[in-house]
């Protein structure tokens, strides 16, 4: 059930997928909220994360800066993997795209500011050297 680990196989493979939403990152001091359904969940010294849907935060009264779009990379990267998040984080930041990553055991997801989702999603398909669809 290994994933891949060669960084050219995994870039040209990513086919970057803009999930459909907006997600925020949250916290909250312990727990998650009754109604909310988390995308992601840290578990951190100074409380629980919760990266969730903006209307779910919004309908449960929780506080967020950041609203994001999720990229899924549908390669199924190895957790040892090198260079996969340093390439994509790279190429979003020479564009002047802030980039949040968390690594499933499957899949890298990506949250980006949601207004420059879809061009993010250009970039690395660009990257990838292919198409996003």
């Amino acid at each position: 059930m290994s994933g891949e680990s060669d960084l050219r196989t995994l870039l040209s493979g990513m086919r970057p997928l803009l999930r459909p939403g907006r997600y925020v990152f949250t916290t909250v001091p312990e727990g998650v909220p009754e109604g909310v359904a988390p995308v992601v969940t840290v578990a951190e010294e100074e409380g629980l994360t919760l990266v969730v849907a903006q209307e779910a935060a919004d309908a449960a009264g929780l506080a967020y800066d950041y609203v994001a779009g999720w990229i899924t990379l549908r390669v199924h990267s190895a957790l040892d993997a090198v260079g996969l998040t340093a390439a994509v984080s790279r190429a979003l930041a020479d564009a002047g795209l802030s980039c949040n990553v968390v690594a499933g055991f499957h899949h890298d997801h990506l949250f980006v500011p949601h207004e420059h989702a879809e061009h993010a999603v250009a970039l690395l398909a660009d990257l990838s050297g292919g198409s996003a669809a």
